[in-house]
């Protein structure tokens, strides 16, 4: 019997020694892999401190004579009419109501087609979803011209880049939408029905709070594809004044004359703070929105 228990004892003994093995090997990757990940962004902020001579020459990313000339330098107007901080603004004047327009159109166009039948659903359903396989790039030459016809080239209002997401233009949206509904039991809409709800109110009231962390994770990347649009306002926005940070860090660069990579890394850095101080405040939501998603009821 001793034998016996001395025997099970040491298997325990060695099946925990290699499961503490295992985990201190998995959380060793781990750290080198994140490290890996992370290190660019620590590069840069670094590179944020040093001159053009230690940027080029060195991969450490801690400076060795810090200097904020980059800081001072991103805080300077270009053309008297705009800088950093004016960018940033007119940035999420129409980044804002972008995510919010979507946010609804898609919505409602989802709730429509996972809830509702009607002619032509299944097909209208089809082409929606071959329009994810149409580059973006396709489409800029007509709607140019159709937009400068409507007058919304350079409009005071970001026209061209705000009004086409009160359509749910998003099918991306659309799609992971119509997949989280079919999670949701139609049972819960039959008994919101008895007590009296119309297809609204179900909507309001039962779809969207169980909706909720598809909906953040739709906003996320709303709000990070428009914040880091380039072509769009290149397009739309013919006046410096009005021009968002995406052009702005453009114009810090001036490949005639050269320019110092620290101020256009400060830039560059200060216009990214709001993507990620919104990413790490909704990173749960938006986790299970993705994940759930993707599962097919």
């Amino acid at each position: 019997m001793a034998e016996a228990a001395k025997t099970i004892s040491d298997s325990q003994r060695r099946i925990r020694n290699r499961r503490i093995r295992s985990t201190i090997i998995r959380y060793i990757v781990l750290i080198l892999v994140g490290f890996i990940m992370i290190y660019p962004l620590i590069w840069m902020i670094g590179a944020t401190f040093k001159d053009n001579a230690e940027i080029f020459t060195s991969m450490n990313p801690f400076p060795k004579n810090p200097t904020l000339q980059g800081y001072k330098d991103a805080m300077e107007n270009y053309g008297g009419s705009i800088n950093i901080w004016k960018a940033m603004l007119n940035t999420y004047t129409y980044v804002i109501p972008q995510v919010i327009f979507t946010v609804v159109s898609c919505t409602l166009t989802a709730y429509g087609f996972s809830r509702f039948e009607f002619k032509g659903r299944n097909l209208m359903f089809t082409i929606m979803l071959a329009m994810l396989f149409l580059p973006q790039v396709v489409l800029n030459v007509p709607q140019y011209i159709m937009y400068n016809k409507w007058g919304w080239i350079g409009s005071e209002y970001y026209l061209p880049l705000i009004v086409p997401t009160l359509f749910a233009t998003e099918s991306y949206f659309v799609f992971m939408l119509v997949q989280f509904l079919r999670n949701i039991p139609r049972d819960l809409d039959e008994a919101a029905k008895i007590d009296g709800c119309n297809a609204f109110q179900i909507l309001v009231k039962i779809i969207v709070p169980m909706l909720m962390p598809a909906i953040v994770s739709v906003a996320l990347f709303k709000f990070m594809w428009s914040s880091n649009d380039f072509l769009g306002p290149l397009l739309y926005v013919n006046k410096p004044a009005k021009y968002p940070a995406t052009i702005f860090v453009k114009l810090s660069m001036d490949s005639d004359a050269g320019f110092n990579w620290n101020r256009v890394l400060a830039t560059s850095l200060i216009s990214i703070i709001p993507n990620i101080t919104v990413f790490f405040l909704a990173q749960n939501q938006f986790v299970d929105g993705i994940s759930a998603g993707g599962v097919k009821g």
